[in-house]
């Protein structure tokens, strides 16, 4: 299958809240399946539905060689103190910002036969937990910057030359 292109900075579906999956069909599977081989690419942690022009709560992660994917993921625990950490997104090529996240994330969904599932972790599966529903949310992580990091990232993307 050919890779899915994917959606850059400005438009609008990653500013869009995704909708739930109210029901597992055949395009429900074609996406998850989609969203499984786009973060098989290398360098990826994450891939969510609406990276890829589909607005329903779905994503992928490859993270630390465990792929898998979740549907309706809601973050349910976050813990420890705020730290800064170097992040980039694949909608935002090229540029990596001091993002705030927390240490661990914990979240919750469910699976392709409606099982419930969770996911957590510290670390980059923390970081890759929070940015992917971040993009379920609408947000991007510059939306997360501190004040005068986020001028500095607003500036490289409009020199940026796929912007």
């Amino acid at each position: 299958m050919p890779e899915r292109p994917i959606r850059l900075f400005g438009d609008p579906v990653l500013k869009t809240v995704s909708a739930p999956v109210e029901q597992v069909d055949d395009r429900v599977r074609a996406l998850v399946t989609d969203l499984v081989d786009c973060v098989r690419i290398p360098g990826r942690a994450g891939v969510a539905a609406s990276q890829i022009g589909v607005n329903l709560r779905a994503f992928s992660y490859n993270v630390d060689g465990e792929v898998g994917y979740i549907l309706n993921p809601e973050i349910v625990e976050v813990s420890g103190d705020k730290q800064l950490i170097d992040e980039g997104c694949l909608s935002v090529p090229g540029l990596w910002h001091k993002t705030p996240r927390y240490p661990f994330a914990r979240v919750r969904g469910i699976d392709l036969d409606g099982n419930d599932i969770e996911l957590a972790g510290d670390g980059l599966m923390a970081q890759a937990l929070q940015h992917e529903v971040d993009h379920l949310d609408g947000l991007l992580y510059l939306d997360r910057l501190e004040k005068d990091e986020r001028r500095s990232a607003m500036k490289a993307v409009r020199e940026s030359d796929w912007f």
